[in-house]
């Protein structure tokens, strides 16, 4: 069931849990994402950064549709940090039911007409936007980069920013970077924030750079109102792990039906842990 994220995090907002968004590498994360969410009746949005679509070609756009028809579970179709109108307008005419325009790197004043911008012609469209205030960090090992600094998303600029935009959902900055975190880094989170954030704009709030952050606290993030997550390095890096795992134990294999299972099985387990932690299993019937 293809829907907008306007409407899927509106629910996500009311029922207290988060819907995690899942970046798309291969069609066999598709695969993965889609059988995780049929058995544990958790809705999902398959996140394609622009990088990764063209990688993956506007055609796969198709595929990823086809099995959103297929389902009963509700599925957005989401372009994660679109850098230009261009890349939202493509996005939009592939048929992708939400788009994220990454304005944060910008002048303030910039990000909010850049937005606003691509609020309106996206909603004359039908198709959500979130926009982004802020800087995620950035591990160096991610296709969705970052930022070397992180600058915290001001609550005060945050209500300026959702008033000025009329955007659907806002990521906020509050310490993850996108990525593998490195052995022994401690990212300084201010959770705090969320409530800050929260109790001035009523809009869904985002989560990016989830990968590789403690439960407990990915955990507090959702009972504080963070609505969607951003998952993408977790479930690549099991996915390539049992591929690395299948090669060594077993050598050369060129059937691909025959390495991947295993593979989709490990990306599955690490989708089915975030959906638990997000509080997202058995939330379908929200839907109906």
């Amino acid at each position: 069931m293809l829907m907008n994220m306007k409407d899927m995090l509106e629910v996500a907002q009311k029922h207290q849990f988060a819907v995690p968004a899942f970046n798309a590498g291969t069609g066999q994360l598709l695969t993965a994402m889609m059988e995780s969410a049929e058995e544990k009746q958790a809705p999902v949005i398959m996140a394609i950064h622009p990088d990764e679509l063209r990688f993956l070609r506007d055609s796969f756009v198709a595929s990823v549709i086809d099995e959103a028809n297929h389902s009963k579970v509700p599925l957005v179709l989401h372009l994660d940090h679109g850098a230009s109108v261009a890349d939202c307008i493509h996005a939009i005419q592939l048929g992708f039911t939400s788009v994220m325009i990454d304005g944060s790197h910008l002048p303030f004043e910039e990000n909010i007409a850049l937005t606003k911008q691509v609020v309106e012609l996206s909603h004359a469209c039908g198709v959500s936007v979130e926009g982004e205030l802020g800087t995620i960090g950035q591990t160096g090992n991610s296709i969705e980069k970052g930022s070397t600094e992180i600058i915290y998303t001001n609550p005060e600029d945050a209500q300026e920013f959702v008033e000025k935009t009329g955007v659907d959902s806002l990521a906020v900055a509050i310490g993850t970077a996108h990525g593998i975190y490195p052995k022994g880094f401690v990212p300084k989170l201010r959770l705090d924030l969320i409530t800050e954030i929260r109790n001035k704009v009523q809009i869904p709030l985002v989560l990016h750079g989830g990968s590789s952050n403690s439960d407990k606290e990915i955990a507090e993030s959702v009972k504080l109102g963070i609505a969607k997550i951003n998952i993408s390095s977790d479930i690549k890096f099991s996915f390539m792990t049992a591929l690395q795992q299948y090669l060594n134990e077993k050598g050369f294999e060129r059937e691909p039906n025959v390495i991947y299972p295993s593979c989709i099985r490990a990306c599955r387990d690490t989708i089915e842990d975030k959906m638990a932690l997000f509080n997202a299993l058995d939330k379908v019937k929200y839907y109906k």
